[in-house]
């Protein structure tokens, strides 16, 4: 076998081993989508019996209560809730903020809108060393920015990222599906952290019921996520404390308290409004970063044969 020969041979060799890693990209999809699919129904399923079971029990207690009462009754009752009274998170929610480009206050450049922070304050408590780090992280943005590598993107930046997310819960487990790299987020409810040390992109995350507001306490972080696209960063030692207040039935507060005595000074947080997505037949499709990036790795000729 000749020279040319032989790499005409690799190179088909390569081709066919990406199109299988692609069959394999598809395949996971398809599982995925039929996971959600099933996860839905069982939803929609719990929704119609709570939303029977609520709807009887608010006509048995508005006969027995004053008019007063009534009134502040029928307030609270207006949002969307669960068959054990906890509001309703199901469904599809996207945050309408600049805060992946920057959490602070920032000017428009070109390809990037101006934005108003999201940090309570506008200033992120680092230490002098880290300050440093940030300005310089913000330079290399450009190839440092671990969602420039198709990182998973951390929390709370999954959160905030431009990419709408599905929530799914009962009363003992919180699914959230992003469309970036189909993150799958888990919410482990009323339940201890395991015993650490434990390096997770996504954290562990804890949650309970304070009232009508959701708390997730998420630990176990890895140091290769960053905050946003301009450079904001953590260390392993990041701890979260996530809150979700359903303040009308298409409208989440959402807050995070962060703290990370290796990089700031101390606790901080940041405040935005999570939107619910009313489009007919909305849905979480699919964001498959690591595929695109091959994709244009082999349109520039950087697979295949030298």
């Amino acid at each position: 076998m000749d020279r040319s020969q032989s790499s005409k041979l690799r190179a088909d060799l390569k081709v066919r081993l990406y199109d299988r890693k692609v069959r394999l990209y598809d395949r996971k999809v398809r599982l995925y989508d039929r996971k959600v699919l099933k996860a839905d129904l069982k939803v929609r399923l719990y929704e119609r019996l709570g939303r029977l079971t609520l709807a009887v029990a608010a006509l048995l207690v508005a006969a027995a209560l004053p008019a007063s009462a009534q009134t502040a009754t029928a307030a609270r009752g207006a949002l969307p809730r669960m068959w054990d009274g906890k509001p309703d998170l199901n469904g599809v929610w996207q945050a309408l903020t600049t805060a992946n480009v920057d959490l602070q206050d920032h000017s428009a450049r070109l390809g990037v809108p101006a934005g108003q922070g999201v940090v309570e304050g506008n200033e992120i408590p680092y230490q002098s060393w880290a300050l440093a780090k940030k300005q310089e992280n913000l330079r290399n943005r450009a190839t440092a920015d671990p969602e420039e590598k198709c990182f998973l993107l951390g929390v709370p930046r999954t959160m905030y990222a431009p990419f709408p997310f599905q929530i799914i819960h009962s009363p003992g487990y919180i699914a959230v599906f992003s469309e970036y790299a189909h993150t799958t987020r888990s919410i482990f409810m009323n339940s201890e952290h395991p015993p650490g040390p434990i390096e997770w992109f996504m954290g562990d995350s804890r949650g309970r019921w304070e009232g009508d507001t959701l708390v997730v306490d998420v630990k176990y972080f890895t140091d290769q996520t960053w905050l946003d696209r301009a450079g904001n960063f953590h260390s392993e030692d990041l701890h979260v404390v996530e809150r979700y207040t359903m303040t009308t039935p298409d409208h989440i507060q959402y807050e995070a308290t962060l703290e990370d005595p290796k990089v700031f000074t101390r606790p901080w947080k940041i405040s935005l409004v999570l939107y619910r997505r009313k489009e007919q037949n909305v849905r979480v499709l699919e964001y498959e970063c690591y595929a695109y990036a091959e994709e244009e790795a082999a349109r520039r000729g950087e697979l295949g044969p030298k």
